[in-house]
């Protein structure tokens, strides 16, 4: 029965929209990179060693520690291609994928100029994944919140700037440490970002109360990660619902990083029930053990989700997405007719 839930589930054309790049990769494409870069190269158990920890800050720290091996152009298209292959090998068809533009300036020294080559690199890999794959994919720019105003400026502004010349870059997002930012200071710069027709997401209430989700809806986000306080908050609840805001849950991540107990104690399938626009994710899967066909696999498992279940949950993933209605049609009709 198990392998056969696991067909079913890798049969099903869906979404994932929280998924960051840098945490798509896995030790053994670490080693790789730092063969090309280290003079000591690091060895696969010493790769593995980087990718444990107990809590948040330690997820953080690992993160970095890994980011820190993305140098060059190449070695983001490579990154960028394993990413897209495991996604296709999962049944994803189309990914909404957060770029750390505001890790890159930061640690090259606030120099503008050394991110469009990078980009260069990364539509390499998107656009192979189109013709060899059929997945297609959209970029979101994710500024760090706890870094400066002017830094989340520089990289709202360059996704505006090069939109025009690139329709995969459909969004900006707000990313880092909630317990020290919240949204209220990026208000003017979502209304910048939305003005120059980018869509706006944000993380709210990862490791923050269910007054960061309210401020992250009044600053105008459209999607939202992890809320995984709303649970606590009738009247917040009953606001996503009504504004159908679409909610992208990352289970096996908020377990890792220490702000859940348990898959079965994550309040997705609450949210499920109340009939909110759920849509699950994998957020940083090669940091968290978990992806995307494994999320749905727990929460068969986990919270009894049945065959129509997960195939809404897939739906929800379409509908949640940044996807011109015309293609969210195909793919619905595929969910629906899928046996």
């Amino acid at each position: 029965m198990d392998d056969d839930i696991q067909a079913f589930i890798r049969r099903l054309p869906k979404a994932e929209l929280h998924l960051h790049l840098e945490g798509t990769i896995m030790p053994a494409t670490l080693v790789e990179l730092s063969q090309r870069h280290d003079t000591a190269p690091i060895t696969l158990a010493e790769a593995e060693a980087l990718y444990q920890f107990n809590d948040f800050t330690g997820f953080i720290e690992a993160f970095k520690a890994v980011t820190r091996q993305l140098i060059g152009p190449d070695d983001y298209e490579l990154a960028a291609w394993r990413m897209m292959q495991r996604l296709a090998a999962q049944g994803v068809v189309h990914a909404e994928v957060y770029i750390s533009v505001g890790v890159i300036y930061m640690w090259r020294n606030h120099d503008i100029t050394v991110f469009e080559p990078i980009f260069a690199g990364l539509e390499r890999a998107r656009t192979r994944a189109e013709r060899e794959l059929n997945l297609s994919l959209y970029w979101i720019f994710d500024a760090v919140r706890h870094f400066t105003i002017p830094e989340a400026e520089r990289v709202f502004r360059k996704a505006a700037e090069m939109r025009p010349k690139f329709p995969s870059i459909i969004g900006i997002g707000l990313g880092g440490d909630e317990r020290r930012c919240g949204s209220e200071p990026f208000r003017a710069l979502y209304a910048e970002a939305r003005a120059a027709g980018l869509r706006l997401t944000n993380h709210a209430g990862e490791t923050t109360g269910p007054e960061a989700i309210w401020e992250a809806l009044d600053i105008g986000s459209e999607r939202l990660g992890h809320v995984l306080s709303a649970v606590v908050d009738p009247k917040l609840m009953e606001e996503l619902k009504t504004r159908n805001i679409a909610i992208e849950l990352n289970p096996s991540s908020n377990v890792r990083t220490g702000v859940c107990t348990s898959f079965a104690k994550h309040p997705l399938r609450q949210y499920f029930d109340a009939g909110l626009l759920v849509t699950l994710n994998s957020d940083d899967p090669a940091f968290f053990g978990s992806d995307l066909a494994n999320e749905y696999l727990l929460a068969h498992e986990e919270h009894n989700f049945t065959r129509d279940e997960l195939r809404q949950l897939a739906a929800n993933s379409i509908r949640a997405s940044f996807l011109p209605d015309s293609i969210k049609g195909a793919y619905l009709a595929q969910i629906d007719s899928l046996k």
